[in-house]
């Protein structure tokens, strides 16, 4: 016997609340328009009327929503493809970058080598 995941048990009751819902609204709806002399076959007519409308305006919004996540998961598998291929460029340059270059130490080394020269010419002095 295969029992329903938490998950979709909720979501089938939240589900079947939500159409509670759409009907009761439907029936109010139908209540606050009703006209003089309209019978109540009439009214519940109008209310079912009503009920698939806005049942159907649902559907158009969650297909609307899921196409919007669609493209919006298309865009990022796109922009991560893009910065995959973009990548190893920048891991060419920061290697270059990071190769060590003597010309720092060599500069370091003079200016060391000038200062102790004018401090040994200034003591002798």
């Amino acid at each position: 016997m295969t029992h329903a995941s938490p998950a979709s048990s909720t979501l089938k009751t939240k589900q079947k609340k939500d159409a509670r819902d759409i009907r009761a609204d439907a029936l109010k709806i139908a209540n606050s328009i009703k006209i003089e002399g309209q019978s109540p076959v009439e009214t519940k007519a109008i209310a079912t009327g009503i009920q698939r409308g806005m049942e159907m305006f649902l559907r158009q919004q969650s297909e609307k929503t899921r196409e919007l996540d669609k493209r919006v998961k298309k865009v990022k598998q796109l922009s991560t493809q893009l910065t995959q291929q973009k990548n190893p460029e920048n891991h060419t340059e920061t290697a270059a970058v990071q190769n060590p270059s003597r010309l720092p130490w060599v500069l370091l080394a003079l200016s060391w080598g000038l200062f102790l020269a004018v401090g040994l010419v200034i003591t002798l002095r």
